[in-house]
Formats: structure tokens, sequence, C-alpha cells
């Protein structure tokens, strides 16, 4: 068993390239959709669908990545990641036409499917195993900033150096930063023999109804936390916020969402995974329902922001936290992989179909997302509570 402070410094230290992750990849659009689409002559919808494409690649990925870090860990996957992030951001950089541009956003799909929360979770199932929710719940209390830190400093970049020297700022934070601590710091555990390396390929895990049900909550909430994040101040300023209103009222997101997270450490962590992850489902709804009675105008955004960021930043905690509490850890990498697989195919739709329904909608899109909530709600609430936690054989 690992030390207190040796798991504190891996949960700095794997939260820190977890925030640099998201914050130089998912959340780019956002801020340079506009920017990418005047330069290269191309509609933001073009922008939002080629990265929508390219993430295709990160759902095909999941059970493989998670198999891998079964047997060897995450130090050589998450490194992997950073190479890939950098050269997709130096890529984006250079693109001046249509076929750079998506290859450089499959760079970038690629380092997704290598380096962002489900490849996090199974490292420290890998070191932790039935232990690791605390751990789970540190690095994604961390990287809740991604969006708070991503979106300012890239619009600034993009403000003051461009945004195509802004993408180069972000592939050097990954070389000098993300990189090394990813395959120095971060704690190495015993390496499968080849016979327990084949008995792992060999797995086949059953999709019964407790899978199914997972999967499809994952992944109606992921539809929408992808959406929101790809374009949560354009749906603002389309429910009646100012441009202003709606860049505040994002930056928000990040501390609800490690306030959530604090929650979830203390007085939430007595409780289920199940149970928080049901009341989490509940809070985009609330806050998307207050704000089409209201309007977007005021306090009324950030009040949104609140709500919206809280459930997402338990929601971000049960992807890792429920398969580990109703199954264990066997195998914990590769089945977050397979329940992962569908919502990282939604992911890979939700920038572009979000930026379709906002523009046939326009506000009116907070009906569709609260939907897609309630249903990850139901979903959750259909599964039931085991009596003892599932321990691993």
């Amino acid at each position: 068993m690992l030390r207190p402070m040796s798991r504190f410094f891996t949960v700095v230290v794997l939260g820190s390239t977890q925030t640099l992750a998201w914050a130089s990849s998912y959340y780019l659009p956002a801020v340079l959709a506009d920017r990418m689409a005047a330069e290269l002559g191309l509609s933001t919808n073009w922008i939002f669908g080629v990265f929508s494409g390219s993430l295709v690649l990160t759902a095909v990925m999941g059970p493989k990545v998670g198999r891998t870090i079964d047997a060897l860990g995450g130090n050589g996957v998450l490194a992997g990641s950073n190479l890939l992030f950098a050269l997709g951001l130096v890529l984006l950089a250079l693109a001046h036409s249509l076929p750079l541009f998506i290859a450089a956003w499959i760079a970038l799909a690629i380092g997704m499917g290598l380096g962002l929360y489900d490849s996090a979770f199974g490292a420290l199932g890998r070191l932790y195993g039935s232990d690791a929710r605390g751990a789970i719940t540190g690095i994604t209390l961390i990287a809740g900033f991604a969006s708070t830190i991503g979106w300012p400093l890239t619009a600034w970049g993009a403000a003051t150096i461009g945004w195509r020297e802004t993408c180069l700022a972000w592939a050097a934070a990954h070389l000098l930063l993300g990189l090394p601590a990813n395959w120095f710091l971060l704690p190495r555990p015993a390496v499968a023999t080849p016979a327990e390396r084949a008995a792992l390929q060999a797995v086949r895990i059953p999709i019964e109804r407790r899978m199914v049900l997972l999967a499809f909550a994952f992944a109606a909430a992921w539809l929408v936390t992808a959406g929101m994040a790809a374009h949560f101040p354009r749906i603002l300023e389309a429910a009646g916020a100012t441009p202003a209103e709606a860049i505040a009222a994002g930056a928000l997101i990040g501390p609800a969402q490690v306030g959530a997270r604090l929650l979830e450490m203390g007085p939430l962590a007595r409780l289920h995974p199940l149970i928080t992850a049901r009341l989490a489902a509940l809070t985009h709804p609330l806050g998307a329902a207050l704000l089409l009675v209201t309007g977007a105008g005021g306090v009324m955004s950030g009040v949104f922001a609140l709500l919206h960021g809280s459930g997402n930043g338990i929601l971000t905690i049960a992807r890792g936290s429920v398969p580990l509490a109703l199954f264990g850890p066997e195998n914990y990498g590769y089945r977050l992989g397979l329940l992962g697989a569908p919502a990282r195919f939604l992911q890979a739709a939700a920038p572009f179909a979000f930026s379709l329904l906002l523009e046939h909608l326009g506000g009116d899109v907070l009906f569709v997302s609260a939907a897609l909530s309630l249903s990850a709600c139901a979903a959750f609430c259909l599964l039931a509570i085991p009596h003892a936690p599932a321990r691993a054989a």
C-alpha cells in the first residue's frame, strides 16, 4: 500500500496534468472556433464538425487503452498522450487548409483517448484498487479548474499573441510540464507478467443489465457535459445574456465543480456513489428550468452555471467511482473503457449536434439538455445499491 503522502503527491501530479490536458484540448473550440473559422474560410459548424468527427477515435480506443493500463499502469499511456497533444497543437498552429486542420484534430483526439479522465481513473484503480474513490475525487477536484483556467488563458492568448501562437504555447506546456510529470513523478505499479497479460487480454466482461444502464446514464450525462463545454457561453447568449455575462458565468463552472467535489470528499463521502450520482443528475435540469423561466440576464446565468457545474463535478467522479463500487477493481480499466465507449461516441457528436440545435432552437436547446439529464437520473435510479461493496476476487 502506498503511503498517504505518496498518494497525496500522486493526486496533485495527476490532477495538474489533467488540468493541462483538458484546458488545451477539449476546451479549445469554445474559445477559438470563431477565429479558426474566419482564418480558414469555414463556417463554425465545420469547425465543430471536424472536432466531433475526430472524437470518434476516443470511443474506439477506450477498451484497448483500459486493458493496457490494467497490465502496465498509467505512466506510459499518460506520457504518450502528452506527446500526441503537443503534436496536435503544433499541427493546429500550422493549419492553413482543411486537411491539415483535420490531421491536427485526429492527433488531439488520440491524445484525448490516451490522456483524459478514463485513463487517469484507470491508473488510480491500478494503484489503489477499491480504495481509489478518494484519489479519483482528488484529481477531479484539481482538474475542475480546467475550464476556469483554460478558457480565460486561451482567450487572453488569442487576443494578445494570436490563436496559433497560443496553441504553440500549450504544446510547449505538454512537453515541458505534462510529459515529465506523467512519466517520472507518477508511481509505477508492478507490471503484469506475460502470462498475466495474456489472461487479461482473454477476459470478456458480460454486457448485462447493470452495464447497459450505467453506460446509458454516462452517455446521456456526457452528451450534456460535452455540449455545454463546447457551447456554454453561446447558449447563454442565445438565452438572453450579454457576452460579458456569459463569460463571467462560464468562469463559475470550475469553482462550482470544485465546491461540489469538496462536498463529495466530506459529508457526501458517507453516501454510496449511486446516490450522489442521482442527485448530481438533477442539478442541470433545475438550473435550466430556472433559466428558461426567468431569462438569462443578471445573476441567473451565474446561478445556472453553479448548478450545472456542481452536478457535472460529481458526475465526473461517478464515472470512476460508481463502476468501482458496483463491480470492484478487477479489470477496472477495461470496464471503464467499455462503459465509456457510448459516452465517447455521443461526446464526439455533441459539439456538432449542439451547434445545429443552437442554430435552430436558440436558448430552447436547454429543453433538450434537461431531458437528457433527467434520463440519466432515471437510469441511475434503476440501478440497485449493493448491500456490501464489491471486492476483487
